[in-house]
């Protein structure tokens, strides 16, 4: 037995992003949800601040250090009923709430333009597997072709050789009576 060890098969060659992504290209536009500028950036960053769990933290804990301030008297910027709390939440509201539909309507036009990109890709999957199998059918009729060729020959094959083992017998029976006449 053989105790080479066989090396291992290379690696297939990575995929090229932009062949992988292809059907996505024509909708890249619209990854940034305001667009590529420097506010753009920032707008898109705070709106989805807003949902996580920092924002809520930070936010219950200032707003626990200003009530705390203002009711245990080392303050009085802002005393009950806390209007100056009521103004700055009415603001942030006011900031965040169209930031916040926004990106939602954004997102669903980019989760719009990915579904088309994946319906194009398992489009050009559909029809590259119909492609397939219109060639294994081709490719397996020509080897049926081939198989009943192969026979053909096999058969007549054999029948030359019945005839060629008829023949030799004959004239190995004449040579043979020939020399019993001698």
């Amino acid at each position: 037995m053989d105790t080479e060890t066989k090396a291992p098969h290379p690696p297939p060659p990575p995929v090229a992003a932009e062949h992988y992504h292809r059907f996505h290209l024509p909708h890249q536009h619209l990854n940034t949800v305001f667009g590529n500028d420097w506010f753009a950036l920032k707008a898109e960053a705070f709106a989805r601040f807003f949902g996580t769990p920092v924002f809520l933290v930070a936010q219950t804990l200032i707003v626990a250090v200003w009530i705390g301030l203002n009711v245990s008297g080392m303050t009085k910027f802002d005393v009950y009923p806390f209007i100056l709390l009521n103004l700055a939440f009415s603001l942030q509201a006011a900031y965040a709430a169209p930031l916040i539909l926004l990106a939602q309507t954004r997102q669903a036009d980019r989760d719009k333009a990915h579904t088309d990109a994946d319906a194009q890709h398992r489009e050009a999957l559909a029809q590259a597997a119909e492609q397939r199998q219109i060639l294994a059918a081709q490719q397996s009729s020509q080897m049926m072709e081939l198989l009943q060729q192969n026979t053909q020959l096999t058969e007549l094959v054999k029948e030359l050789s019945q005839h060629i083992e008829v023949l030799t017998r004959d004239l190995h029976n004449r040579v043979c009576d020939d020399d019993a006449d001698e």
